[in-house]
This record gives C-alpha cells, sequence and structure tokens, in this order.
C-alpha cells in the first residue's frame, strides 16, 4: 500500500497503456456525491475510471494500478497526443461540479494531492507543461477542474507551470494568429471558442467569456517564449 493512499477500490475499468506516461490529467466527478462517482468509476457499463479519487475530506482512493490505463480522459487531445488515457495518470476530485453546485475544493484535499501529484510527476519525469485539467485536452466537452481549483499552488511547489506576469497588450496581430499560438501551445482549436474558454479557464480564470483580448494574447506569448527558451518544462 502506497502510505499516500488510504483506501484500494478496484475498478474494472482499464486495459494496457500504449504509450509511455507523459502527462498528469486532474478532474473532479461532477457528481452530487463522492460514492455516487466511486460506484460509477467502478461500474463496468459507464466505462469510465481514474487512477485515484480524492475524498473531499481529504481520503486517497486508488480505482486503477498506474501501470495501466484508465478511461478518464475520453475524446481528447494535447500536444499532438490523441490517446491520452495511454499517456496520463488521472486523478479525480470529488466536486459536484458546474452542474450540481461548484464549491471551492476542500482545504483536506489539496493537502491530499498535492504530495501525490509531486510523487507521480517525480516517478515518471512529467513536465510541468503536461500537468493539465481535463478542459484543457477536452475544450469543447470539459469544463473542470475549474475555474476555482489553485493552479497556483502547484506553481508554487514546481509542480505545474504558473500563469506568467504580463502587461496589456497582445503581440498576435489577429484573432487567428493568437489560435494558431494556441495550437501551438498544446491545445485542440477545432473549436476556437470553445479552446479560448479552457485557455481562460486555466490561465485567465477571473474572466472566462471565450474572447480573445489583449490580456490572454500576452499570456499565450509570454508562455511560448518560455517554451521557446527551455523554461516552460
Amino acid at each position: 500500500m502506497d502510505e499516500l493512499v488510504q483506501r484500494e477500490v478496484p475498478s474494472p475499468n482499464w486495459n494496457a497503456r500504449q504509450l509511455p506516461i507523459t502527462m498528469l490529467v486532474l478532474h473532479y466527478t461532477g457528481m452530487r456525491t463522492g460514492p455516487e462517482a466511486l460506484e460509477r468509476m467502478c461500474d463496468p457499463q459507464a466505462e469510465v475510471s481514474a487512477h485515484y479519487m480524492i475524498e473531499e475530506d481529504g481520503t486517497v482512493i486508488r480505482l486503477v494500478d498506474e501501470a495501466n490505463r484508465a478511461w478518464h480522459a475520453g475524446r481528447s487531445y494535447w500536444r499532438g497526443i490523441t490517446d491520452i488515457n495511454s499517456a496520463s495518470i488521472g486523478i479525480e476530485l470529488v466536486n459536484p461540479g458546474h452542474e450540481w453546485g461548484y464549491r471551492p475544493f476542500s482545504a483536506a484535499q489539496m493537502e491530499a494531492l498535492m504530495p501525490l501529484v509531486g510523487r507521480i510527476v517525480r516517478q515518471y519525469d512529467i513536465p510541468r507543461a503536461n500537468v493539465v485539467g481535463h478542459s484543457d485536452i477536452a475544450p469543447a466537452r470539459k469544463e473542470d477542474p475549474g475555474e476555482l481549483f489553485d493552479w497556483r499552488r502547484l506553481a508554487r511547489l514546481k509542480l505545474a507551470l504558473a500563469t506568467p506576469k504580463v502587461s496589456l497588450g497582445t503581440p498576435f496581430p489577429n484573432d487567428g494568429a493568437f489560435l494558431l499560438g494556441l495550437e501551438r501551445f498544446g491545445y485542440d482549436i477545432s473549436d476556437g471558442r470553445a479552446a479560448v474558454a479552457a485557455f481562460q479557464r486555466r490561465w485567465r480564470p477571473k474572466r472566462i467569456d471565450g474572447e480573445i483580448d489583449g490580456e490572454i494574447g500576452a499570456i499565450l506569448f509570454a508562455l511560448l517564449l518560455e517554451r521557446d527558451r527551455g523554461r516552460a518544462r
């Protein structure tokens, strides 16, 4: 038993990986209760799962061994990878989500999440840029873990990229150039407005409207610049 794991509830919903682990994807359960979410992820007919679920009281439950491919990402894309289930570890945080009463994640959840993410990132040498939310990899379908998730806390611990400090004003000459930059950073831009909203939710959560503006343009440009300089791994 991993010292970071309090319970084992094996899910039948997994198969063999086809890719090495290079990503970590964070979700919220988006169901009324933790037991309801756990039951669904253990239901063979639901065909969904994750490697871990963290209750609001901080209890960490392992459902699928990390060596196996859990079914948490669905149809998704990040930096050229389309089989994200094969390339990632998925962690579900119990939260009712936007449909059932979205609320801040509990202190106990975050306290349990930090060492788990830290261990996974170190063990598999996952780049900070590949610690992402479900909305990052499936912007047209998903909103989780959402604008209330504390990405800054992960960034302070060097477990995720930090939002760059920028001056207002975009270096992109038009919206098309911004979208191409967004694609270059890693997002699926087939639904441009959804991709912009996903970027805002992750990097500028104070305003999520799907509209391209100077602030998110400056943030994206800074992220791309850091990546090109090799500082955004």
